[in-house]
């Protein structure tokens, strides 16, 4: 798993964000749009009087997994292209503008809602990651079963899966198997 203490605090958000499903065990986070609230809060994007609806969880879980799509394809693999189709159009009604501060430019909410300014928070975190440099860096795990959100900071930026321990292993176990296996039935027989 990732060290916490080197991912850049804008990976992290959008890293946690998409990690708030975990496909292999079917472990949905944000069961209700009050479980939306709360992981928001957590974070300080939203305060805990904040009122979110069903739609607010369906657009949530939209730019979710439209994210998820895209940080499959930076580890090398093709995303569902109509769930970033939709995190596209999710993200083309993100009530959001450039405004300059102190410490450089940002995005922030132009829209007056709860969800308006959290999204814009999770969109400059996108931005942010762009500008560092660590955009591409974040991905998911390789294993079909797993697409775990990551942070590769290997220096050739090659890691494939979440952990090495866990799904690398599984998946280098697995190709050996079937190498090992299919040699014996490749092999001709003997006279």
């Amino acid at each position: 798993m990732d060290d916490d203490a080197a991912v850049p605090a804008a990976v992290r958000l959008v890293r946690d964000f998409v990690n708030t499903f975990e496909p292999q065990i079917d472990d949905e986070t944000l069961t209700s749009p009050d479980r939306l609230r709360d992981w928001f809060v957590d974070r300080d994007l939203m305060t805990a009087d904040a009122h979110l609806g069903p739609a607010d969880l369906t657009l949530a879980v939209t730019i979710r997994e439209g994210l998820r799509a895209v940080l499959l394809g930076h580890a090398g693999h093709h995303g569902d292209p109509a769930a970033i189709d939709q995190l596209n159009r999710a993200l083309a009604g993100a009530p959001v503008a450039l405004r300059f501060a102190d410490d450089g430019p940002g995005l922030v909410a132009t829209g007056g809602t709860p969800l308006d300014r959290a999204l814009a928070a999770l969109v400059d975190a996108i931005r942010q990651c762009g500008e560092q440099g660590t955009w591409l860096r974040l991905k998911v795990c390789a294993r079909d079963t797993c697409r775990w959100a990551y942070y590769d900071a290997s220096r050739n930026q090659a890691r494939r899966w979440c952990s090495m321990a866990g799904c690398g292993n599984y998946i280098k176990m697995k190709r050996a198997y079937a190498a090992r296996t299919g040699r014996t039935r490749a092999a001709p027989p003997t006279p």
